[in-house]
Parts: C-alpha cells; sequence; structure tokens
C-alpha cells in the first residue's frame, strides 16, 4: 500500500513540474506590438503610392463613364425605334442591349479587381520594408511576438495597454525610427 501512495505521490509531483513547467516559460516570453497602419502614414513613399493609384482609379473610372454613355446612347436609341420595328428586331436589340449591359457590369467589376491588384502590387514594397524593420526590432529588444493593434479593416485588436507595458512593448515608434520616418 505504501508503494502505491509513494508512487502516487512521485506521479503528482511530476504532473504538477510538468504544468507549472509552461507557466513559468509563458511569463519569460516577450510580446511587442506595433501599428503599420500609423507607420504607412507617415512613409514619404505612402503619398507616391497614393497618387498613383488616385490616377489609376481615375483613368479606370473615366473608361467605365464612356462605356456608360454608349451604352446609354443605345438604349435611347432603342426606345427611339421601339414602336416602329418588328416583334423579332425588337427582340434582337433587347438581347443585344442586355449583352452590352453585362459586358459594361463586367468591365465595372474588372476594374474593382483592378485597382485591388494595383494596390497591392504597389504596397508590397512598403510593407516589406514595414516587416523588415518590425523583425531588427523585435531582434533589438529580444521579443518572441510582434502582434499587429488592428486587422486590415481597420478593427482594433489590442483593447487596453497599461501605460507601462505600451512603454516598454509598443514599437510603432522604435519602427519608425528604424525606417528614418
Amino acid at each position: 500500500m505504501k508503494k502505491i501512495s509513494t508512487f502516487s505521490f512521485i506521479l503528482l509531483l511530476a504532473i504538477t513540474a510538468l504544468m507549472a513547467a509552461p507557466e513559468a516559460k509563458a511569463q519569460d516570453m516577450k510580446i511587442g506590438f506595433v501599428e503599420p497602419r500609423a507607420i504607412l502614414e507617415r512613409m514619404p513613399e505612402m503619398r507616391a503610392v497614393q497618387q498613383r493609384l488616385q490616377n489609376f482609379q481615375e483613368r479606370k473610372l473615366n473608361e467605365l463613364i464612356e462605356k456608360e454613355r454608349e451604352l446609354q446612347t443605345e438604349i435611347e436609341l432603342y426606345q427611339q425605334k421601339v414602336g416602329v420595328i418588328s416583334e423579332q428586331a425588337r427582340q434582337s436589340e433587347e438581347e443585344r442591349l442586355t449583352r452590352l449591359d453585362q459586358e459594361f457590369r463586367q468591365l465595372q467589376g474588372q476594374a474593382q479587381q483592378e485597382l485591388q491588384e494595383q494596390r497591392a502590387r504597389l504596397m508590397a514594397p512598403l510593407l516589406d520594408q514595414i516587416q523588415q524593420s518590425i523583425n531588427n526590432v523585435a531582434a533589438r529588444k529580444g521579443l518572441d511576438y510582434v502582434l499587429n493593434t488592428t486587422t486590415s479593416t481597420g478593427d482594433v485588436i489590442i483593447l487596453y495597454v497599461s501605460p507601462q507595458v505600451q512603454a516598454e512593448y509598443d514599437i510603432t515608434s522604435d519602427v519608425m525610427a528604424d525606417l528614418d520616418i
């Protein structure tokens, strides 16, 4: 009976030690956080990216406006002659206008997709620079993890940070300094 309780006691000590080990290790972890959006806004290159995106968007918008005008003109011409054409010609013309409308809607979707691709292509080098700087600062500060303070839609992830923790672990200004901004 004594062997069982000694074994149980040793087993209990081993389990307790194993459970305490991850907790002790978690306390040693250093976790920083950063606000990449604030960094992006302060990067001088961001103005050029925004201007290029605006120019691209205006060009696509002008193309769409021209196509919409063409479609509207075709619809107006159809409405003028609808009363004097045959049923077969009317049906054929309506099918043609439906195709033109579908093409216009496809162009709208395509323009939106091209804008998103252009944004991603132009932003990639800036985001790479920021990531490299985050890596540098995290390594210098001995951080194990660095969290983003917001989502891609701008939602805040970290809701509260004490002033002491913020002063020590918010690396946003350190990253900006690393980027010389």
